[in-house]
């Protein structure tokens, strides 16, 4: 589930094949990692990450090219609305109704000062993570190195390695808890590091931003991050609204999004 300004790669929702010998094939175009990883300490204490969290967060980061094997190897995604939302919603309509019941009061203080319809933060939450039964078990800041490392996306990479680290310098979680899909999405509904850095919320109120195991948190960040990209209170979000817009920029395939906008309405009793 990657986030590039839109979320357009999705674990388990794409599809994916890795090759046996695709390690050899996806080779980085050069350097020494050691010496890039050098590089990468100095770009974080520029940008304020303290010695401390760079020492712990970066010792012993190694490169893992079944990362980029797995970057490298994505499939199209050719599943129709009717496939994908067939597959996908009818599993977890059932979980989804008693989880609205379940935080109903919370979900409706969110609903309130975000403006975002709890049936739209469930859907979102049973189609990324099974409601955060899958969350990913990959080490975030090794997976973002070997994607920053690589020729393919440097750049992009790397600022989402440099934000992880400032997760971890603003006290949210240690870099052993850090674990999330291949692609370094974060939490129970798969965060980027610099949208965590700009959405996540501490509706628990304990001090940190937790989007691996506070349910409040998953569900307040997810409902401001829409806000962010502009939620209008109140209104529809089938296909064809302003609100269906929104949800793009959340994943960029119409099948995804038409499938987030459908389960929701079922949850609505649209």
């Amino acid at each position: 589930m990657l986030k590039l300004g839109f979320k357009a790669i999705w674990l388990g929702l794409t599809l994916v094949a890795i090759a046996p010998h695709a390690q050899a094939a996806n080779a980085p175009c050069g350097g020494d990692f050691g010496a890039w990883l050098q590089g990468v300490r100095q770009d974080a204490a520029a940008q304020g990450v303290s010695q401390r969290t760079i020492q712990s967060a970066l010792a012993g980061v190694s490169y893992d090219p079944t990362i980029i094997a797995r970057d490298h190897a994505q499939g199209v995604f050719r599943q129709s609305f009717e496939q994908f939302s067939g597959r996908m919603v009818p599993p977890r309509l059932a979980r989804a109704k008693l989880l609205l019941l379940q935080y109903a009061s919370m979900i409706s203080r969110i609903e309130q000062q975000f403006g975002v319809p709890g049936p739209v933060i469930v859907a979102i939450w049973g189609l990324e993570t099974d409601f955060g039964a899958n969350s990913g078990k990959f080490p975030t800041i090794r997976s973002l190195a070997s994607l920053a490392y690589d020729c393919r996306r440097p750049d992009k990479f790397r600022g989402e390695l440099i934000a992880a680290l400032q997760i971890v310098d603003r006290g949210d979680m240690a870099p052993a808890d850090m674990r999330g899909a291949w692609a370094g999405e974060i939490g129970q509904t798969q965060f980027l590091p610099s949208s965590y850095l700009k959405y996540a919320v501490d509706y628990d109120g304990n001090g940190r931003r937790d989007l691996i195991r506070s349910v409040p948190d998953v569900l307040a960040s997810t409902a401001n991050y829409l806000k962010g990209y502009g939620w209008q209170r109140g209104k529809p979000w089938d296909e064809g609204s302003a609100n269906f817009q929104v949800l793009l920029q959340w994943n960029a395939s119409q099948v995804y999004t038409k499938t987030v906008a459908y389960f929701a309405q079922q949850l609505a009793g649209q």
